[in-house]
C-alpha cells in the first residue's frame, strides 16, 4: 500500500522559516515508482478550498503557486522517495494545513499547481501538517 509520510511544520513567527519532509513508501513493485510522480503540496487554511503551493516533476523541475513569489523551494530525492518543501519568509496568510500529494499520471489539461487544488487530480495523499505563522 502507497503512503506519503509527513514531517516537519510547527509555528514560527513572522519572517520564520520551516522545512517541511515527504517520505513515500510502498512505491515500485506492481506500482508505479515514486519517481514516475509529480510531487507537491497543497494548503487548505480554515476552510475545505485547497491551494496548490509547490510541485516537482520527474525530471525535477519544479513549479508554484503565484502566492509563493520566490520564497519557497521544493525539492526531491528519488533515491529516499523523499520531497522536501523549504518555506523562508512566512507570512500569517500562510498559516494552515500543508499536505503532500503525488499528481496523478494521467491530469488531464491540468497544470500540476492546478491538480494539486482540486479534488480527483491526485494519486496519494499523505497526512497533513500544520504551519502556524504568527504576526
Amino acid at each position: 500500500q502507497v503512503r506519503l509520510e509527513v514531517s516537519g511544520g510547527g509555528s514560527v513567527e513572522a519572517g520564520g522559516s520551516l522545512t517541511l519532509s515527504c517520505v513515500g513508501s510502498g512505491y515500485g513493485g506492481r506500482h508505479y515508482g515514486f519517481s514516475d510522480y509529480t510531487m507537491g503540496w497543497f494548503r487548505q487554511g480554515s476552510g475545505p478550498q485547497r491551494e496548490g503551493v509547490a510541485a516537482i516533476d520527474s525530471d525535477g523541475t519544479p513549479t508554484y503557486g503565484d502566492f509563493v513569489k520566490g520564497r519557497f523551494t521544493i525539492s526531491r530525492d528519488n533515491a529516499k522517495n523523499l520531497v522536501t518543501l523549504q518555506m523562508n519568509d512566512l507570512k500569517p496568510e500562510d498559516t494552515g494545513k500543508y499536505v503532500c500529494a503525488a499528481v496523478s499520471l494521467w491530469p488531464g489539461n491540468k497544470t500540476p499547481i492546478e491538480a494539486l487544488g482540486l479534488l480527483g487530480y491526485l494519486d496519494t495523499e499523505g497526512q497533513g501538517t500544520l504551519v502556524t505563522v504568527s504576526s
